[in-house]
């Protein structure tokens, strides 16, 4: 069984940048597909970034394209999410999971480890 720590947020203004990092424990990272979804207050959780288990397929969620970057580095059983150019409405609680396997990034409900999310608050 994985477990997944999430560490990086904190507060910031618009405009700046924080980098997430996922570490993970358990069965080997390397064969994980990585997601980060996010939940701001009173919203549904979203999906931000997925990433396949080799690093070589990435997906985005529309309203943090070109502004996030999601990475991994196997070596260190780590995933990342770098995010700049932060705005107030990225203010949510950012959580990592993890799956074996393909499928959709997407979908929430194909991942298989979560953790306990890491909260982010961007100030105007």
């Amino acid at each position: 069984q994985a477990q997944l720590v999430e560490s990086g947020g904190g507060l910031v203004q618009a405009g700046g940048s924080l980098r997430l990092s996922c570490s993970a424990s358990g069965r080997t990272f390397s064969t994980y597909t990585l997601g980060w979804f996010r939940q701001g207050p009173g919203k549904e959780r979203e999906f931000v970034a997925g990433i396949s288990w080799s690093g070589g397929i990435m997906a985005y969620g529309d309203s943090v394209k070109g502004r996030f970057t999601i990475s991994r580095d196997n070596a260190k059983n780590t995933g990342y999410l770098q995010m700049n150019s932060l705005k107030p409405e990225d203010t949510a609680v950012y959580y990592c999971a993890a799956r074996v396997g393909g499928g959709s990034f997407q979908r929430a409900d194909e991942y298989n480890y979560w953790g306990q999310g890491t909260q982010v608050t961007v100030s105007s």
